[in-house]
């Protein structure tokens, strides 16, 4: 629904405000419309909003396009020059020159327009780089300088001459291949189609399969089965638009009065819109939007085929518009008075078995390379899991192992303080104070040194005292040395 949607809003009529387009229908807008009395005239004066750069071009940078005309035609050195310059002259850059000339407001304002346009394209380049990924896909250089190639990015600060020559050029080249890109959306949009009933019928059984290519069949000899279409842009074609859309006698059919009904904004040309109108009798011969069997987007395709074989019949000097003497010399050809028959959309498949062939492989491998992407991002998603789960465990460990250095801390501040001086032993707790008979005096807690430092004192003669206390029980002895350590 969604490419259904898009190839009918980008009807021809995207194609009708290209830079040339808009250039010659600036120069014509002050004629006088050939036929036409002057109260028309006075009263398409008084509507100058209804301006053809209004129009989208369907261009990327439509608006920066339409906004530096809008700005140059309101200088009056350049419009004149515009008034004065053939469309060769125009495409061949001349008339960017003239940009020198125009006045400060409007080179203000261009210089402006220009800021502007370079920081709308960065930003989207950026959100484009971002969406596909960042910094881990390689930027296609060509592919971003083609988005600058209507400005001269080098200098994104001011609007020079090489600005507007350069937009001339891409506006009118890439307005010539917009046609070709649209044909190329059809016929993806007509292989898709078709990979989509085959990949349908591949789910249904024999009995269905076969009632669902019946009916297939059914709707395409239905679609084919139409009055017969004119040749675009012959006589008959025309005379039937002048009796049925006109309401005049086909007898009294007039190639120039023709033209002067069917100019619809009176500029003295039949540009694409105008033409395109043209044929919308004879696309009713072969769709109907209420008909199961016919398809609106190839109804559309097919107008721009009628379109572009008319243009290449009678726009003579290529400028994408016909004027009135072209058309009168188109209808003086044998091809408008005896024209061929002309071979609609359903006689003409959009593309061949061998394009089908490499649609689908193309469509496979999307397949298999979205496939392998998502198994990629799984693994990811599974790789970092894990690696999540192991910083839990690690956060868990840490969390315990402060945890414990806290406990420690706290054990460590919650024993009592003792304070010793020097060599002294600190005194115990009162509560130890009363002690069996056979006990060290409190306070004498002796370590195995100072059992050894005791016993070599028995050994040998108290100092001063020559006699040995051999004579002395162990308990006297050992107060008596109580005593002699005592401070």
């Amino acid at each position: 629904m969604g490419d259904r949607f898009h190839l009918k809003m980008c009807r021809s009529r995207v194609l009708l405000a290209g830079w040339v387009l808009l250039l010659v229908q600036l120069q014509c807008s002050q004629a006088v419309p050939i036929g036409i009395d002057k109260t028309k005239v006075k009263e398409e004066e008084k509507k100058p909003e209804e301006s053809p750069v209004s129009v989208d071009t369907g261009l990327h940078y439509d608006r920066y396009l339409r906004e530096v005309i809008d700005f140059l035609e309101k200088d009056q050195h350049f419009r004149e020059k515009l008034h004065n310059t053939d469309m060769e002259d125009i495409k061949q850059g001349k008339l960017a020159q003239e940009l020198d000339f125009v006045s400060h407001h409007v080179r203000t304002k261009l210089d402006e327009l220009k800021r502007q346009e370079v920081n709308r394209l960065r930003t989207l380049i950026k959100a484009k780089q971002d969406l596909e990924g960042g910094n881990d896909i390689a930027v296609d250089h060509q592919a971003l300088l083609k988005q600058f190639e209507h400005l001269n990015h080098m200098n994104p600060h001011t609007f020079e001459v090489e600005d507007l020559d350069r937009l001339i050029k891409s506006a009118t080249s890439d307005l010539e291949n917009f046609d070709k890109d649209r044909h190329e959306e059809f016929k993806k949009y007509e292989m898709m189609k078709e990979h989509d009933r085959r990949e349908h019928l591949k789910t249904l059984d024999e009995d269905q399969r076969k009632k669902e290519e019946e009916h297939y069949e059914e709707m395409r000899k239905k679609h084919a089965d139409h009055p017969k279409v004119n040749h675009p842009g012959s006589q008959n074609q025309l005379k039937e638009v002048w009796e049925e859309a006109d309401g005049l006698d086909p007898e009294d059919f007039d190639p120039k009065t023709f033209f002067n009904l069917h100019d619809a904004n009176g500029d003295g040309f039949f540009d694409e819109q105008e033409l395109e109108a043209l044929f919308t009798k004879e696309l009713e011969k072969i769709y109907d939007p209420t008909n199961e069997e016919d398809d609106m987007v190839e109804m559309e395709e097919e107008r721009l085929r009628m379109r572009e074989h008319v243009m290449n019949e009678v726009d003579s000097n290529k400028d994408r518009l016909v004027s009135l003497d072209e058309f009168l010399v188109a209808t003086k050809k044998k091809e408008f008075l005896e024209p061929d028959s002309w071979e609609t959309l359903e006689q003409n498949q959009a593309y061949t078995d061998e394009e089908m062939r490499e649609f689908e492989e193309h469509l496979a491998q999307q397949e298999q390379d979205l496939n392998q992407r998502t198994v990629d991002l799984q693994k990811q998603r599974e790789e970092l899991e894990r690696q999540q789960e192991q910083l839990n465990a690690q956060k868990v460990e840490l969390q315990q192992a402060v945890e414990h250095m806290e406990r420690l801390k706290s054990d460590k501040a919650d024993l009592p303080e003792v304070h010793v001086e020097g060599n002294a032993v600190p005194e115990a707790p009162a509560a130890d104070s009363q002690l069996p008979p056979d006990q060290p005096a409190p306070g004498h807690h002796e370590t195995p040194h100072h059992q050894d430092t005791q016993q070599q004192n028995q050994d040998l003669p108290q100092q001063g005292h020559p006699q040995e206390h051999h004579g002395e029980p162990p308990n006297q002895q050992e107060a008596a040395q109580g005593q002699h350590n005592v401070p």
